[in-house]
């Protein structure tokens, strides 16, 4: 069941969008060459908690850790640890809060120090993918169209759209209804309508799309060992548009 929200509702989503973001930024900046997983992790879980919010992915369906930290070939939902980051990765940072009763979800990938062009260009294109997802999220639009949107223009770049993993809703709960797929046709899936709050969210391959459980037992790996990358924010589709949240 699609959860329309009230605008006070919305507003309190906004407020703890931007401080997530802010959160984001800030872990952001600690992303270097010799610094451990689990350091980041530490980092964000204290600027949660003192911002008077709780992690939201902490404890959910066993996820031990506040975010998920995943590198190179590995796309979403990895365990931070004691791996240490080295010039030439490419690391996603995925942070979820609940604040004031509702929660928010983000991620970014950034490099680490200097890069490949590949990588490079494939961070470039997967963040344009979600500016060009967000456009799409408007009233009487569907979700395969910003399904097919992003799909259209990641593989005339070269690049292929993880099929096993998607968006969502979000709300009171972290993950609601609707699915956010990241391919599909046009004026497929559910109609979006004004009060809808969705995370639309990217997650891009430079070489084959089919994923495989990484060792850590929540992370997800591309098969081929191909890299990977990921963009997320929450959006509000509001009547003049979307609006992003988590900013």
């Amino acid at each position: 069941m699609i959860i329309i929200k009230k605008i006070e509702e919305i507003k309190k989503i906004a407020e703890g969008g931007k401080i997530l973001a802010k959160i984001i930024k800030e872990v952001g900046k600690s992303v270097r060459s010799g610094i451990k997983t689990k350091d980041l992790d530490r980092l964000a879980e204290g600027l949660i908690l003192n911002s008077g919010g709780k992690p939201s992915f902490k404890g959910y369906s066993g996820y031990p850790s506040t975010i998920c930290v995943s590198v190179n070939d590995v796309i979403v939902h990895a365990i931070p640890s004691e791996d240490i980051l080295k010039e030439g990765d490419i690391v996603s940072l995925d942070i979820g809060m609940l604040y004031k009763g509702f929660h928010t979800d983000m991620a970014i990938t950034l490099p680490v120090d200097r890069v490949s062009p590949e990588a490079q260009r494939l961070i470039r294109v997967t963040k344009k993918a979600l500016k060009r997802g967000i456009k799409k999220a408007r009233p009487g639009n569907t979700t395969g169209d910003i399904g097919n949107t992003v799909q259209r223009y990641v593989e005339s770049q070269g690049f292929n759209v993880v099929r096993e993993l998607c968006g969502h809703g979000i709300g009171k709960d972290l993950h609601e209804d609707p699915k956010i797929l990241n391919y599909g046709k046009r004026r497929a899936g559910e109609e979006l309508k004004e009060g809808m709050v969705i995370c639309i969210e990217p997650m891009v391959t430079a070489g084959d799309y089919k994923l495989e459980k990484y060792k850590d037992g929540f992370g997800y790996k591309t098969i081929d060992g191909s890299l990977c990358c990921h963009f997320e924010h929450t959006i509000a589709v509001t009547r003049e548009g979307s609006m992003i949240l988590t900013q």
